[in-house]
């Protein structure tokens, strides 16, 4: 079963709306599909016998692997060019400073 009448059963739960077939066929419509009667119907009867609100509570979550806290490929770029930057502003604030000094050395 395609999952965009799953996600339109939900869709249809959490707006507080029945999850019926008139409904289902509705919201996916709405999303410019053409519902299956066959599809719909079924859905409909597995669902009518389902606390969906239990079953989203007691539904296994993925839990985040360990690895996303290591920087990858992608992030380590980004984190060498702010580096740079900052490196860059470091020695214009350092330029500047020393173009100041010489100019006290003048007037003072």
């Amino acid at each position: 079963m395609s999952t965009a009448y799953v996600h339109a059963a939900l869709l249809l739960h959490f707006a507080g709306q029945p999850v019926n077939e008139e409904n289902l066929k509705k919201v996916l419509e709405a999303a410019g599909l053409s519902p299956d009667e066959a599809r719909v119907k079924v859905l409909t009867a597995a669902l009518s016998e389902v606390n969906i609100e239990e079953a989203i509570k007691t539904a296994p979550t993925l839990a985040v692997p360990a690895a996303a806290a290591v920087p990858t490929a992608e992030t380590k770029p980004a984190e060498e060019k702010k580096k740079a930057e900052e490196k860059k502003e470091e020695e214009e604030e350092k330029k500047e400073e020393e173009a100041l000094s010489g100019l006290g050395a003048l007037f003072g």
